[in-house]
C-alpha cells in the first residue's frame, strides 16, 4: 500500500507539469485561434516554467499530494479552485511586478488560469487510471470495531487502490464463527489470495492454525494496522496494544535528526521572532484600548518526560490561568478573538523554541490540569510526552476539531492517534511537510 502511495505522488506531480503545460499550449491555441508554433510557445514556455514550480509547491502545502481518500475526492473542486486563486495572484504578481521576461501576457493568463484549472480538475478526478490497477485483487478483511469498518468502507468504495475486500469477518465473538465455513471455504471460493489480519487482537488465537495452512495455498498476509496507518496517517489506539508500542516506538537518540531540528529551531525561531517585535507595539496598543490588563501571560504546560514548562503568550482571555479540571469564568476577550484567529497571540512562544523548552514541530503542549485526566481516561496518553512538544504538529494539520479550554475526552483521544503516528514516523522530511501544512492552516486560519 506504501509503494502504491509513492507511486501515485510521483504520477500526480508529473501530471500535473504535462498539464500545465499543455493548458499553456492550448491557451495560446485558443487565443490566436491557430496551432501555436514552437519559438511562440517557447517563450511563453520559459517564464510559466518558473511559475509551474511555485504552483507545484502551491500544490502540496494545499494537500493536493497527499493520498487519495474518500474524504480529499469530495473537497477536491474547492481545494483546486482555491489554489488556483492563490496561483493567479502569483502570476499576477510575476508578470506585472517583475516584468523582466519580455512579455505581460493579458488575454493569454486569463485564458490560461480558465484551462488550467479544467484541465487539472479533469486530471485529478479521473486520472487514477494511470496509477491503480485496472483488475482488482480479492481480499479478506479479518478484525473488529469501527476501524474494520471505515478501512474496509474506504478501499471498497474508492477506486485508486488495487484490492477490494470481498468478504470480512469480526473477530469480537469468536464462539459464535465457524472457522473452517467463514475463514477457509471464504477464501478458496472467492479465490483470495490477500488477506488483512489484525493479529494483535485477544481472539486471532484459535484463527492462526488454520490462516497458517493458508500459506501453503499461496495467500499473502498483511497486517491491517499497517493498512490502515497507510491510508489514515493516524494509528487509533483500539488497534493497538502494549506490545505493539515496544515493537514501534524508539526512545533511542537519532543523532542526524535530532541535531538537524535543534539547528532549524534555533535559527528560525531567532529569525522568525526578531521580525515578529513588528506586531508587539501594536498588539500592546490593542489590548490595553480593550480591557487595559496584562500584556502576556504565562502558563504552566506539560513537556518532556513530563516535566513542566512555562510557555509565553499574548494575553487573550479575561483570566491568565486555565484549568481544565473546574470551572470559572474566563472568557476570551475581542481583541484575544482576533489575536487567536490569526494566531498572533503564539508569536512569543517562538522565544520557549530558541530556548529549547518546546520545538517548532511536536505534538501540542498539554496543561498540566488536562493531562491529570487525560492520564486517567485515555490508554497511552503518556506516549506523547517521550518527545519534545512543538508549536505545530502532525494532529494539528489532520485533525478538523480541536480540544479547547475544556477537558474534551473523544477529541484527545482522536488527537492522540495523530501523536502517537508523527512519535512513530519522525523524521525531518516530516517537519518540513508539516511546517509547509501549517502555512496552509494559518491562510485559512484554521485553529492550530
Amino acid at each position: 500500500m506504501s509503494n502504491l502511495i509513492k507511486k501515485e505522488a510521483i504520477i500526480l506531480f508529473f501530471g500535473d507539469l504535462f498539464f500545465f503545460a499543455f493548458s499553456l499550449w492550448f491557451s495560446l491555441y485558443i487565443r490566436f485561434a491557430e496551432i501555436p508554433a514552437w519559438d511562440l510557445f517557447k517563450v511563453h514556455l520559459a517564464p510559466f516554467s518558473i511559475l509551474f514550480l511555485v504552483w507545484v509547491l502551491v500544490y502540496f502545502i494545499a494537500g493536493l499530494y497527499e493520498k487519495h481518500t474518500l474524504i480529499l475526492k469530495s473537497r477536491l473542486p474547492g481545494i483546486i479552485f482555491n489554489t488556483q486563486v492563490i496561483n493567479s495572484v502569483f502570476a499576477v504578481a510575476f508578470f506585472y511586478i517583475i516584468p523582466v521576461f519580455g512579455i505581460t501576457p493579458k488575454t493569454i493568463l486569463f485564458i490560461y488560469l480558465l484551462v488550467s484549472f479544467v484541465c487539472i480538475l479533469l486530471w485529478r478526478l479521473y486520472g487514477n487510471v494511470f496509477f491503480s490497477d485496472n483488475e482488482k485483487q480479492p481480499a479478506l478483511l479479518i478484525g473488529s470495531g469501527e476501524e474494520m469498518k471505515e478501512l474496509l468502507f474506504e478501499v471498497n468504495n474508492n477506486n485508486r487502490y488495487n484490492l477490494t475486500f470481498v468478504s470480512s469477518i469480526d473477530v469480537s465473538d469468536v464462539s459464535s464463527m465457524d472457522i473452517q465455513e467463514d475463514v477457509v471455504t471464504a477464501v478458496y471460493s472467492n479465490d483470495i489470495k490477500i488477506i488483512a489480519v489484525d493479529f494483535s487482537h485477544e481472539n486471532m488465537a484459535p484463527l492462526l492454525p488454520h490462516l497458517y495452512n493458508l500459506i501453503f495455498s499461496k495467500v499473502r498476509f498483511i497486517d491491517s494496522h499497517r493498512i490502515y496507518e497507510d491510508i489514515f496517517d493516524r494509528i487509533p489506539l483500539s488497534l493497538v496494544t502494549y506490545s505493539w508500542f515496544l515493537e514501534n516506538i524508539s526512545v533511542s537518540p537519532k543523532f542526524t535528526y535530532d541535531f538537524l531540528k535543534r539547528v532549524m529551531d534555533t535559527i528560525l525561531s531567532f529569525i522568525l521572532g526578531l521580525l515578529s517585535l513588528v506586531f508587539y507595539p501594536f498588539v500592546y496598543v490593542a489590548i490595553k484600548l480593550d480591557d487595559g490588563g496584562a500584556i502576556f501571560i504565562s502558563q504552566e504546560r506539560v513537556g518532556k518526560d513530563g516535566k513542566n514548562i512555562c510557555l509565553y503568550k499574548f494575553r487573550s482571555m479575561t483570566r491568565n490561568e486555565i484549568n481544565l479540571s473546574s470551572g470559572g469564568e474566563n472568557k476570551i476577550t475581542k481583541v484575544g478573538n482576533f489575536l487567536r484567529k490569526t494566531r498572533i497571540d503564539e508569536l512569543p512562544q517562538l522565544w520557549n523554541v530558541f530556548k529549547g523548552d518546546i520545538s517548532l514541530i511536536g505534538p501540542r503542549p498539554e496543561l498540566p490540569s488536562g493531562v491529570a485526566i487525560y492520564d486517567k481516561e485515555i490508554p497511552y496518553y503518556n506516549i506523547r510526552h517521550l518527545i519534545k512538544p512543538g508549536l505545530s504538529g502532525w494532529a494539528q494539520i489532520h485533525q478538523e476539531n480541536h480540544p479547547h479550554h475544556r477537558a474534551e475526552i473523544n477529541l484527545t483521544r482522536e488527537k492522540l492517534t495523530y501523536d502517537i503516528f508523527y512519535i512513530k514516523n519522525r523524521s525531518f522530511w516530516l517537519d518540513i511537510k508539516i511546517a509547509l501544512k501549517t502555512i496552509k492552516a494559518l491562510i485559512s486560519r484554521q485553529g492550530l
